[in-house]
């Protein structure tokens, strides 16, 4: 069984997510922890839990999913994992905070990228495999990652409580990310519980019956 804590950051109070299970074996996702108290909050849970960080792991490249990788590069020597065509968004988040013009400032230095993640991909932690899908709309790299055997899915900013992510920043494609819904997400068993990039767990049955942009 996986055990999942997520932790709301960032003004723009981005899910970053830290997945165990019964191995003490975990896996970050989208760590967007932009103030020191978040970051440590983040390292404290993992440090108290005893777990060991495996992969620190990126649904896309916009900023306030990665705020935080630096600090888990410095303390556990994790590099991001992120398709290869959003690793160019992380090396340079100054520039996307400039761009959004949300008064955030970032002046840290950005770990390079580890390992391009490839659709169809499997990222192994523990007893447990993600399986890297590749759902372009909301950026060109976007991906989601599906836990088969729990039944879980990260969305990132592809998938939300009823509703989905914005397609009008660089590398958005309103046709690719129904793309992504209808072709990729659709497809995964309707009990499936998703946990996006910001907001509330959903479960897909719900989705696929109320949420707009299935329909």
């Amino acid at each position: 069984m996986l055990t999942i804590k997520t932790f709301p950051v960032n003004p723009l109070q981005e899910n970053c997510y830290v997945v165990s299970d019964d191995t003490n074996a975990c896996v970050i996702i989208d760590c967007g922890a932009y103030y020191n108290a978040e970051t440590q909050s983040i390292i404290d849970y993992i440090n108290n839990n005893h777990l060991n960080p495996i992969h620190l792991l990126c649904t896309h490249g916009h900023f306030d999913h990665a705020f935080g990788n630096d600090a888990i590069f410095e303390a556990y020597g994790l590099k991001p994992e992120i398709h290869a065509a959003d690793a160019p968004m992380i090396a340079d988040i100054a520039q996307q905070c400039e761009m959004m013009g949300k008064g955030l400032d970032y002046d840290r230095t950005t770990p390079p990228v580890g390992h391009s993640l490839k659709d169809g991909e499997e990222i192994s932690f523990g007893r447990h495999t993600l399986k890297v899908i590749h759902t372009p709309g909301h950026s060109k790299g976007g991906v989601v990652f599906y836990c088969e055997a729990e039944k879980t899915l990260f969305t990132g900013d592809t998938l939300f409580r009823m509703s989905v992510g914005r397609t009008d920043l660089p590398g958005g494609s309103w046709a690719e990310l129904m793309d992504s819904l209808e072709e990729k997400i659709a497809t995964l068993p309707k009990d499936t519980v998703a946990y996006p990039g910001h907001g509330p767990k959903t479960l897909l049955s719900e989705e696929f019956a109320m949420n707009p942009y299935f329909h």
